[in-house]
């Protein structure tokens, strides 16, 4: 039986003003930068210390707007998730704006600025499994193919989908990637910070190789090339994750590929790897996947088709 919305937020709003030495949404407001500021010293990579913002951001506009007392306790984190959900968010959304704020409680009660982190142990939200389509062959020779060109935007994109589909590195990895970590002799690329903060080396074959260099040679009339980012964007200006979205989704656009999202390109190269023969092991590390529930995350939109070529390699009926 479900729960009443008004009722739960009654019990938000009487845990909140119940609740002792409440810090006000301006308190919070002020605590956040040193947490922010503590973040960036402890080396958590850009991405993160945005996810966390926004999270605790989200958080205290949603206290304002539904008149609770932004008191960091279950009651009041789990109605903030589940007014986020019904309001049409998605799962991985709830979950990272609440890892935000559980992740604030414990910074505020290991720093004393509250006396305890009631937040502890709060499970996070359910998430619904969604499978990651990967690109086909024909949809990744499309993808190339429209990247093709002359200008520098064309060298850099080409290249750029080339990396992020056969090193399977994330956007913000890609962003990170440096021109002194890319050895194009060797085909080697250093991943200098994975997500956890581990590196790795990722291996890339002579395609993209040679579109990684077309796009260097052109590099170096870039306002930019004295700096060691890798990829920079067009007309002089550097280049983010914004400008990485919509660089690639216009690619996907030109060839003809629906719903294309970054990480399909991620997904594509794990699903090459196992067709063409790779171990699961050895995709592990060159993606910088710790757990394997991550790998079937990536490839479960072709596992049944695996599975079915495998058991016809088995003849296991030839008795």
């Amino acid at each position: 039986m479900s729960s009443d919305p008004v009722s739960a937020k009654d019990t938000a709003r009487r845990t909140a003003t119940s609740t002792a030495d409440t810090l006000t949404a301006e308190d919070l407001t002020e605590l956040l930068d040193s947490w922010l500021l503590h973040l960036r010293a402890e080396r958590k990579s850009k991405q993160t210390v945005k996810n966390y913002r926004d999270g605790v951001r989200r958080f205290l506009v949603w206290s304002a707007e539904a008149r609770v007392e932004p008191t960091l306790t279950k009651p009041v984190v789990n109605q903030f998730v589940a007014d986020l959900i019904e309001a049409g968010a998605e799962g991985s959304t709830a979950v990272s704006r609440q890892l935000a704020v559980r992740q604030f409680s414990k910074w505020l009660a290991d720093e004393g600025e509250i006396d305890r982190d009631e937040l502890l142990g709060l499970k996070r939200p359910k998430l619904d499994e969604k499978v990651i389509e990967p690109l086909t062959d024909e949809q990744l020779i499309a993808f190339f193919a429209a990247c093709k060109g002359k200008e520098f935007r064309d060298r850099r994109d080409e290249a750029l989908a080339r990396t992020m589909a056969e090193t399977m590195c994330r956007s913000d990895e890609a962003l990170n990637m440096t021109v002194s970590d890319t050895d194009l002799k060797r085909g080697l690329a250093v991943i200098r910070r994975g997500k956890g903060g581990k590196g790795r080396l990722v291996p890339f074959g002579a395609k993209t190789g040679v579109a990684l260099d077309r796009y260097l040679r052109m590099r170096r009339t870039h306002r930019l090339a004295g700096t060691n980012d890798l990829w920079l964007g067009a007309r002089g200006k550097g280049f983010g994750y914004y400008g990485l979205y919509v660089a690639l989704t216009r690619r996907a656009e030109m060839a003809g590929i629906p719903d294309f999202h970054p990480h399909r390109l991620r997904a594509t190269g794990a699903t090459n790897w196992l067709a063409a023969g790779g171990s699961e092991g050895g995709l592990m590390a060159v993606a910088g996947w710790a757990r394997p529930d991550m790998l079937l995350r990536y490839t479960k939109f072709t596992r049944n088709e695996r599975a079915i070529d495998e058991a016809r390699g088995l003849n296991l009926g030839d008795l």
